[in-house]
């Protein structure tokens, strides 16, 4: 099933966002996960061959609520997780469960789906209509919302991401920028409990990128989980929880301000850390008295501190 999801910070729409998460979390029909977990990863396994494992053993929990950013090199298993979550995929061994219900049962798919807005990295992969507005309204078209209120969640979505006015335009036409807009538009139509980004900003502009992360602080501050795979670590440094992979394993989990100042660790990950750490790092080793800092306006505290101190 194509995901689809609606991106606007208007108080109404946030407000709309929180209360879907809270009809999820009162229809979560299992109980072998504790009532404020979204996502759970029990001892799962999965192989695309039969022989190589992508991930074993795998244990890992998202509460609901939860800004969980996911960080790897190629082949560490992000995406392959992602698709876990939706449904997409289900685990050779083990058990995921989402909402509480196990990824496995197909009776669950439907629910999952519906609630779990998935995001791919290349937005060829799930648009599916030749308008803007047809495919941003093929989601909650499927989930049975009527009309006029279809017709506001298009727009609203298409607003958020920077597309009004778009609604006429071939989708065959569009940069692979506003590709990726339609396709995030087009998820958040569907007002989804979980939000899964799976390296949605790769094709945007930094423009593009601040837009949408300023639009998944919000959904997450009305209360949506939200799961995202991103290479950039200034966006990892906004998440409120870091998990980093490595061949399939949970190799750091943390608060961003743990896990993002171990340069060395990152780095032989093939991963970098966000520049205000690599410069606050490099002033501590000059003999500059400041604290490690993820975050450029922390960074400018700590230097503003120092200098008015003396």
């Amino acid at each position: 099933m194509t995901q689809r999801s609606e991106n606007a910070p208007e108080a109404a729409v946030i407000a709309e966002a929180a209360e879907a998460t809270e009809v999820v979390a009162a229809a979560v029909p299992g109980e072998a996960a504790a009532p404020d977990t979204f996502v759970d990863f029990r001892d799962a396994a999965f192989t695309y061959d039969g022989e190589r494992f992508v991930f074993r053993d795998l244990n890992l929990t998202v509460p609901q609520g939860q800004f969980l950013c996911l960080l790897g090199g190629n082949g560490s298993g992000k995406s392959t997780l992602a698709k876990h979550i939706n449904a997409l995929l289900v685990p050779d061994e083990g058990a995921v469960e989402v909402f509480g219900c196990d990824t496995r049962d197909a009776e669950s798919t439907y629910f999952i789906r519906s609630n779990a807005g998935l995001v791919f990295q290349n937005p060829d992969d799930q648009i599916v209509a030749s308008l803007i507005e047809n495919d941003v309204a093929f989601g909650p078209e499927n989930l049975g919302v009527p009309n006029p209120e279809l017709r506001e969640r298009v727009t609203r979505a298409l607003a958020e991401v920077g597309l009004q006015g778009f609604e006429k335009h071939e989708t065959n036409a569009l940069s692979g920028g506003q590709k990726q807009r339609v396709a995030i538009a087009g998820v958040l139509a569907m007002d989804p409990a979980i939000l899964i980004l799976d390296e949605a900003t790769a094709m945007l502009d930094p423009r593009g990128r601040a837009g949408l992360l300023r639009v998944v602080r919000e959904l997450h501050a009305a209360g949506m989980t939200v799961v995202m795979i991103t290479h950039y670590m200034e966006e990892a440094a906004q998440a409120e929880r870091v998990v980093v992979l490595d061949g399939g394993r949970v190799v750091l989990d943390g608060a961003p301000e743990d896990v993002l100042v171990r340069a060395d660790e990152l780095r032989a990950l093939s991963l970098e850390v966000p520049f205000a750490c690599r410069l606050s790092l490099a002033l501590r080793a000059a003999g500059v008295p400041v604290a490690p800092c993820i975050a450029d306006d922390d960074l400018k505290e700590e230097l503003c501190a120092l200098r008015s101190s003396r």
